[in-house]
């Protein structure tokens, strides 16, 4: 018999109190609002994407969307001090960066098949401004895998200054903006042109992401319309 995703009782119990928490905390310390909610798909087989640029985002998604999101993040937060505390409270599907992790796939798999949504960046990492990083090819891959719909999800305000802002007493904006889903194309080919088309299903995806948020948060999707019409474009090469 196939292993089911299972969300233990206490774990239920912690994620109650970190929504209600986290948006009495959003609320306190800013000005809140959420536009596009009713894009939100009315079934759980979805991914949503969402720009990183902080410790913000993912609080302030999981605390404002309308139903519990699985989430997976890097497995070196669970141990970072502080954050790690709210990490083991809610849990999550925990990846290694720079591994190829069977495992994540399998707790993937059984995320939907419990009919659950999950969260994920495409970046893989926080980008500590608010530009736009390169997505990594990997969220294709699950994404084609599953065969599931994407949700772009973008976060504006979402820098380390909304916290210091907040306790201030500006009450800094923060905005929450969810794009209509949508579905990438099936991947095919084997080696290096299937991985191309993983990056391309990204870039894609990145994209529409790129399309919800002001000229100075899309990075390196600056010419994200050229890449939408399926136009070729140059990106930066990473830094070391």
């Amino acid at each position: 018999m196939a292993e089911r995703y299972h969300v233990p009782i206490w774990t239920k119990i912690n994620r109650r109190f970190l929504r209600v928490f986290f948006r009495t905390f959003f609320r306190l310390l800013g000005k809140v609002e959420l536009i596009g909610m009713e894009n939100i798909p009315d079934h759980n087989k979805y991914v949503a994407i969402f720009n990183h640029v902080s410790l913000v985002e993912v609080p302030f998604i999981a605390a404002f969307w309308p139903t519990i999101l699985e989430i997976i993040g890097a497995a070196a937060v669970w141990s970072r001090p502080g954050v790690s505390i709210v990490v083991k409270m809610w849990s999550g599907v925990r990846v290694k960066r720079t591994e190829f992790d069977r495992d994540v796939f399998k707790q993937v798999m059984q995320v939907f098949e419990a009919g659950r949504p999950l969260m994920i960046s495409p970046e893989g990492t926080r980008s500590h401004t608010p530009g736009l990083a390169r997505g990594k090819p990997g969220v294709s891959y699950i994404i084609d895998k599953m065969d599931v719909v994407v949700l772009p999800v973008a976060v504006v305000g979402n820098t380390m200054d909304f916290i210091k802002k907040g306790f201030r007493g500006k009450r800094p904006p923060i905005q929450l903006i969810v794009g209509e889903p949508f579905k990438l194309p099936p991947i095919d080919g084997r080696g290096e042109e299937r991985r191309q088309k993983r990056q391309q299903n990204t870039d894609f995806s990145m994209a529409r992401l790129a399309a919800l948020l002001p000229e100075s948060y899309r990075g390196v999707y600056q010419e994200y319309e050229k890449i939408l019409a399926g136009e070729p474009v140059i990106f930066p090469e990473p830094e070391d």
